[in-house]
């Protein structure tokens, strides 16, 4: 309960102290703990549901709607504040942040920043291009009592060019004129915004290969300088060159060489370097393994800088991944890739655990305001998990995974949520009028 103190209290204090403001305020808490206490899924009925019966809380239904499509909630100072409460989140003296969008499929048509978006990830059985909310989303990773894990620190929904220039209705946020912007300039925003709040901090960013091009780094290197560093997966078919000569026999006209000889493509380099590689022991996916790589540090083009790639072997199966940190070993830029698996994970826990994908608001504001309460249950959540003093016991046993699951801490958060001395933290000193039957229903979805 004193963890949870600690977290909303400072939250609060970022609305006004009008009484609409303090009446936000105290809603902004209870709609918060209504995302995370595991009742059932974040539609906005069931989370005014859950309010009314777990809490004891009457609240208008009329009102509460309001509540929910009100652009008056102060996202752009609560989110700040809430970085600002992470414990330690630097991993090796860096700021660890994953980079990775994903999709909400809907079904209504009129539901803001719906579009046909291409699936890479669809089976056989459904929609290569569904109807659908694309979200680009930043996370850091952190390690969480022994594992990984990836708590959403911003977001941007992706509006498509096509559908802004036909001038689509689902996609107007009132009283503002909609502007395109690439995923990789709402990225690079984002990013920016992060580090200028962590000053004096490296930046780390783990993406895949789409995003881990010189369209995110050129522009976020134009600001950070060269305290911004990226890692990513290298393709197959892109040509490495060694470093350029230091020092020239015979001067000759021009601008001194940028890069040294062609070495090959990535392909050939693999092959090449398969029988100089080492075995090192990596925390990968829950725990250490053996790790056969060989690494180099080579030129790329596409960067225009040097890189470290590091080729790793598996059994029949290669991939090669590459870090603009020179000074990171191989163990490190394979551990922080294998960690960039959390991202996906997260958008299990923040589409399905959450349930951010099972509302069906339509309203812009109201369809952005669940999508943040959803990212910052989720980051709240965990950090509430950082502050734990003993590390969770996993409730349902899986073979092969012995930590803690994201689901173990909401039940925490929820044990912890529904004592009868918790309202005291939203300045509601009065005994509330709870159900008898509370007990009961947390033991039944537990």
């Amino acid at each position: 309960m004193f963890i949870l103190r600690d977290i909303l209290r400072p939250l609060q204090s970022d609305f006004s102290a009008s009484r609409l403001g303090k009446q936000r305020s105290r809603w902004f808490v209870y709609t918060v703990l209504a995302f995370i206490i595991p009742f059932t899924t974040s539609i906005s009925s069931n989370i005014l549901r859950c309010i009314n019966t777990l809490f004891g809380i009457h609240v208008n239904r009329r009102r509460f709607y309001i509540f929910m499509k009100s652009n008056k909630l102060p996202w752009a100072k609560l989110w700040p504040r809430l970085w600002s409460m992470i414990p330690d989140p630097l991993t090796d003296d860096r700021l660890l942040l994953a980079l990775d969008d994903f999709i909400n499929p809907k079904t209504g048509r009129k539901i803001f920043g719906c579009a046909h978006f291409f699936d890479h990830a669809a089976k056989a059985n459904q929609s290569k291009y569904p109807w659908a909310q694309n979200v680009v989303l930043i996370g850091l990773l952190k390690h969480i009592k022994g594992r990984w894990a990836c708590l959403p620190l911003a977001h941007k929904f992706y509006l498509p060019k096509k559908a802004i220039a036909s001038k689509s209705k689902n996609m107007n946020i009132p009283n503002e004129i909609p502007s395109f912007s690439t995923k990789l300039q709402q990225a690079a925003e984002m990013i920016i915004q992060i580090a200028h709040h962590f000053t004096g901090v490296p930046v780390t960013v783990v993406c895949d290969s789409w995003f881990g091009n010189d369209g995110l780094f050129k522009p976020v290197r134009k600001h950070l300088g060269s305290s911004f560093h990226l890692l990513s997966r290298l393709r197959s078919n892109i040509i490495l060159y060694s470093l350029p000569p230091t020092t020239q026999v015979k001067r000759k006209r021009g601008k001194p060489r940028k890069y040294g000889n062609r070495l090959g493509t990535c392909t050939e380099l693999a092959a090449r370097s398969k029988s100089e590689a080492s075995c090192y022991r990596v925390f990968l996916y829950g725990r250490y393994r053996e790790v056969m790589a060989s690494t180099k540090v080579v030129m790329l083009k596409t960067l225009k800088c040097s890189v470290r790639v590091v080729w790793v072997f598996r059994k029949t199966r290669w991939i090669a991944l590459f870090s603009t940190d020179l000074n990171l070993s191989p163990v490190q830029i394979i551990e922080y890739y294998g960690a960039r698996w959390k991202v996906e994970s997260g958008f299990k826990e923040l589409k399905q655990d959450i349930g951010s994908s099972k509302s069906q608001a339509r309203n812009a504001y109201a369809v952005m305001n669940h999508m943040n309460f959803s990212t910052m249950a989720t980051t709240i959540t965990w950090i509430y998990g950082a502050r734990l003093e003993n590390i969770p016991e996993r409730r349902h046993k899986v073979r092969g995974r012995n930590s803690f699951a994201f689901s173990d801490l909401r039940h925490i958060i929820a044990k912890a949520a529904l004592t009868h001395n918790f309202d005291a933290i939203c300045h509601t000193y009065d005994k509330l009028p709870r159900k008898s039957f509370v007990d009961t229903l947390l033991r039944m979805v537990a």
